[in-house]
């Protein structure tokens, strides 16, 4: 079991960072860059190697960033397990040093079960990318609900205006996807790998871009680990003689509903590999969604195989592999 004294947990915030290693030794500093140099000199002396913080709605973004490059290993963890674990020992009240103690203690106990997520280098291609990508979502969300109105207005100034918007949005969306082609072909591990997963039947540019930005432990994780990072892995719920529904649970959400949209066009029109799968499992009697997410988690099998393997799509070899 790790040292909880190599773990450093890191309560965010959008103006301070509450950190705590062992022993109650407690720091206090700005989140800023001045803050980030204290934070990573106080922390060295202290043989600290090992940084969890939460997810913060990007306010830990230039804290990891600055940690990595320092050489710490930084974990970005997801606020609801720390919570269920800061109820799971008793602990109630919540201060911002509280909550740090808390983060240093579920890093170490998580560390102890190998079950942190793997760290990754810092990447600001891969930020940018995720970001443009976020940004595009958020459009196509905007343009899809205001489709809606306009469908439900009707001919006059009021349609008129909201078409005037809907035409801006249509506009931005198409410069944040050539936004998103150059950093890809800018980048050259990205380029030689979006090449790659352009060789699978029904894989488009912006599904490969949300693997290329939001799946980044591809090729570094087993294929049950990589469906379970993207949430698709079947989660048991079984009690005694009862045997509960399998259902998938957590992982990335944006990620997943962009692959999931992709697989529907794969699975059902296509991809030979998972179109076949998804015929054999609905024969079967499986539900359409069940036996979609079933198409999606071997399509990640059959990734991690081709990533692994350094090879384009060959389906015989590749769908065995998944």
């Amino acid at each position: 079991m790790p040292q909880s004294g190599s773990v450093v947990g890191i309560d965010v915030s959008k103006r301070t960072l509450d950190a705590y290693v062992q022993e109650d030794q407690t720091r206090q500093v700005a989140n800023a860059a001045a803050g980030h140099q204290d934070l990573i000199a106080w922390l060295k002396p202290l043989g600290v190697s090992v940084v969890v913080m939460e997810a913060s709605g990007g306010y830990e973004k230039d804290l990891a960033r600055a940690l990595r490059r320092a050489g710490f290993a930084v974990h970005v963890v997801d606020p609801k397990r720390v919570r269920h674990y800061a109820q799971a020992i008793g602990q109630l009240a919540k201060t911002d040093r509280i909550d740090a103690r808390v983060i240093c203690q579920y890093g170490a106990a998580i560390m102890a079960v190998d079950r942190l997520p793997l760290p990754m280098p810092d990447d600001p291609a891969r930020e940018r990318l995720g970001d443009l990508l976020a940004a595009r979502a958020d459009l196509v969300d905007h343009r899809d609900a205001l489709t809606q109105q306009i469908d439900a207005l009707a001919p006059g100034p009021a349609r008129q205006a909201l078409q005037r918007v809907y035409s801006r949005l249509q506009r931005e969306i198409g410069q944040l996807e050539r936004r998103m082609t150059a950093v890809i072909e800018g980048h050259p591990p990205f380029a030689s790998l979006a090449r790659r997963l352009d060789s699978v039947p029904g894989l488009g540019p912006i599904a490969i871009a949300a693997i290329l930005a939001w799946l980044p432990e591809l090729g570094h994780a087993d294929r049950r680990r990589v469906a379970a990072l993207v949430g698709v892995a079947p989660v048991a719920w079984d009690s005694g003689e009862s045997k509960g529904r399998r259902r998938i649970a957590g992982g990335r959400t944006k990620l997943r509903n962009i692959l999931y949209m992709a697989t529907l066009g794969a699975a059902t029109r296509w991809n030979p590999v998972l179109k076949a799968h998804y015929e054999q499992l609905r024969a079967r009697g499986k539900e359409a969604k069940v036996a979609l997410i079933a198409c999606l988690r071997k399509l990640l099998g059959i990734l991690t195989a081709m990533v692994v393997k350094q090879q384009d799509w060959t389906p015989p070899r590749l769908a065995l592999a998944a």
